[in-house]
């Protein structure tokens, strides 16, 4: 099997389910040795148990991405662990529906400070230790998960677009800070993609009017919005994610790849 990530330690956070533990999992078939990352251990554990049952290697780490303590705690349990750090994939991120009218202070703050604070932290500590390990180790690769919200905006999740505008933002202007020291700086949109995430925010959609039952969101979705007429799953979304993490990126930096079935054309 095609080992393209071969000598790459990862650490990825929201990593306990979804996307982030697909990418966890197939980023380990891929040679790499991975530091598994999320609030949620347990589940981080059970990706850490799939990845080891498959012959690859990986550690579970508890990780609240707004605390850099917390932060400059898992960078340091991935090097323990592996012995450096060349990939961070910031892939952490919530999401909490209003309509634009209600959107609270504590909303706004909420997915602010997970989404677009904790990419930044993820970012700035994980460049410091790849800066420490030498340029003449590199490239290193940062990862941030993006959206088609990074793009454009709908008036029922407004605070999570601004999230993901900055994530892009912060992709740009990462990509010129640290391309000096051998870092790159891209990052992944996806589009609609049924994960836990996902099912909860269909859920509050219902819940605040914007669709009548559970399901329509990501059927009208597809309908309306994605040229491939379906919704996407997790496993969608790793091969660009391993793509990003391999040598064969290595000259690319400052880009934000959209896995979207179509939604949004650049």
């Amino acid at each position: 099997m095609s080992q393209r990530l071969a000598g790459k330690n990862v650490l990825i956070t929201g990593a306990a389910q979804g996307m982030g533990a697909a990418v966890a999992e197939e980023y380990a078939k891929q040679g790499a040795k991975v530091c598994v990352a999320d609030l949620n251990v347990s589940g981080c554990e059970e990706v850490v148990k799939r990845i080891q049952s498959e012959g690859g290697e990986a550690i579970a780490v508890s990780l609240d991405v707004t605390n850099r303590e917390q932060m400059v705690a898992a960078v340091k349990a991935t090097v323990d662990a592996f012995g450096s750090l060349n990939v961070i994939v910031n892939n952490a991120g919530i999401n909490k529906p209003l309509m634009f009218l209600d959107i609270t202070e504590e909303n706004w703050n909420q997915i602010m400070k997970v989404n677009a604070w904790g990419v930044l932290v993820g970012m700035q500590e994980a460049a410091k230790q790849m800066i420490a390990q030498g340029k003449e180790n590199g490239p290193y690769k940062i990862i941030n998960v993006g959206s088609i919200l990074s793009r454009q905006a709908f008036d029922d999740v407004v605070p999570y677009s601004c999230s993901k505008h900055a994530v892009l933002a912060m992709i740009n202007g990462g990509a010129k800070a640290l391309v000096d020291h051998n870092i790159t700086v891209n990052g992944y949109g996806p589009g609609v993609v049924r994960t836990e995430l996902w099912e909860q925010l269909d859920k509050d959609l219902v819940a605040i009017g914007k669709f009548e039952k559970e399901g329509d969101s990501m059927d009208q979705l597809a309908a309306d919005m994605i040229l491939m007429k379906r919704y996407s799953y997790p496993k969608d979304v790793v091969g660009t994610a391993v793509f990003l993490a391999a040598p064969d990126s290595d000259y690319m930096t400052g880009q934000l790849l959209m896995i979207d079935g179509g939604m949004i054309m650049q």
